[in-house]
């Protein structure tokens, strides 16, 4: 499988709320890398599992509408509209990730989203 199809259904596995799908694709020494004032980063496989269930009921009906994909080896990126219910309201928005993949499986995510926007989204409610 290439590493592009690897970041594929990895964002597909979200859309489904497929913890266990979405933790199988990561190594056990994952790094999720937030950048965005808000995010919130994590290491290790265990320690994403654990939080998974919370990030996917906090943004229900989760979905990456991928717009564009540049991948050369093992890296990635992708650009993306992230569309989901916060607080029961629509929220849609923008970002980017960088994958590093290993041995078929993602070592690190690097996730770059527009946290203002959120805000700005979610103060509407």
């Amino acid at each position: 499988m290439s590493a592009a199809s690897v970041c594929m259904d990895y964002l597909a596995a979200f859309a489904r709320g497929d913890v266990d799908a979405i933790v199988g694709l990561v190594t056990d020494d994952f790094v999720n890398d937030h950048t965005a004032a808000l995010g919130s980063p994590c290491a290790g496989r265990d320690e994403y599992r654990r939080r998974l269930p919370k990030f996917l009921a906090d943004f229900d009906g989760l979905r990456y509408e991928v717009t564009s994909v540049v991948s050369d080896d093992d890296r990635v990126a992708v650009e993306y509209v992230m569309y989901a219910r916060y607080d029961g309201h629509p929220i849609a928005i923008r970002g980017a990730m960088h994958f590093d993949i290993r041995d078929g499986k993602i070592a690190r995510r690097a996730d770059y989203w527009d946290s203002e926007r959120f805000r700005q989204q979610i103060a509407e409610l």
